[in-house]
């Protein structure tokens, strides 16, 4: 926990309590979960964590998780993207290649992101 609040502070103080860091870090964690559970449940874990990411954006603003929230709308709206041109794309052979570099893309990000949080450190953007 000190570790997130030196880091915090660094990254811009605010009125922030540890309890209230500490629930934006667990969040952070739970929205991750609910972009990688994807894999194996479809998109609906993906819509359910964009529509947190914007209702609790304003909460992590001043905060390092306000560069993850950041770091994860990102991906979500760029994934989303260009799973559509893939798939568009699809019908011509080009779309599979498309396809592919994007679960590649999007595991990476996840990991990257993970790791991140894991070190209580921001993302950077």
């Amino acid at each position: 926990m000190n570790q997130d609040k030196e880091i915090w502070m660094q990254v811009g103080g605010g009125s922030k309590t540890e309890q209230q860091i500490a629930s934006l870090r667990q969040l952070t964690l739970i929205l991750y979960i609910l972009y990688a559970s994807c894999w194996v449940l479809g998109g609906v874990p993906a819509i359910v964590a964009i529509v947190i990411n914007y209702i609790k954006r304003e909460d992590a603003a001043g905060t390092l998780y306000e560069s993850h929230f950041a770091w994860q709308m990102r991906t979500f709206w760029w994934g989303l993207a260009w799973a559509v041109v893939g798939t568009i794309t699809a019908l011509i052979g080009v779309g599979f290649i498309i396809l592919a570099v994007l679960v590649i893309w999007l595991i990476y990000r996840m990991v990257k992101g993970l790791l991140f949080w894991n070190d209580h450190k921001p993302m950077p953007l």
